[in-house]
């Protein structure tokens, strides 16, 4: 099957493996997910990721992160932009997500980085997703 937007395909498979208490989730591979994870990783929302080869095809395994209470880090995750709808921001529009404790990703033309890092290289660029 086609998915039309691969991205938001990952952050479902992350919000639901999460509420499901997973361990592990696999999401196919490309450029834009691959920073997102990282993203993920140094922000503190997931454990660790690494890139396997499995059955031909190259996926992400995603190790997810719970707290001492057994309840997930990752509380939502929100795609902002859609193929549809894009969605765009200069660096001083960009949006704080729970009063500065979610975080913000954005596509800026020096690379996909976090909202807080956009504004302090003053770049703008597409609001991919917000994490809280």
């Amino acid at each position: 099957m086609s998915v039309s937007d691969p991205v938001a395909d990952m952050l479902t498979k992350i919000r639901n493996a999460a509420q499901a208490r997973h361990e592990k989730v696999d999401v196919d591979t490309s450029k834009l997910k691959l920073e997102i994870v990282k993203i993920l990783k140094t922000e503190g929302y997931i454990k660790n990721f690494k890139k396997v080869q499995e059955n031909g095809h190259s996926v992400i395994r995603i190790f997810l992160k719970y707290d001492e209470k057994n309840s997930p880090v990752i509380h939502g995750v929100e795609k902002i932009s859609t193929p549809g709808r894009r969605v765009y921001s200069g660096y001083k529009d960009l949006p704080r997500i729970y009063n500065g404790y979610g975080t913000v990703i954005v596509s800026t033309s020096s690379g996909v980085t976090t909202g807080r890092k956009a504004k302090e290289k003053m770049v703008g660029g597409e609001l991919v997703c917000t994490v809280w």
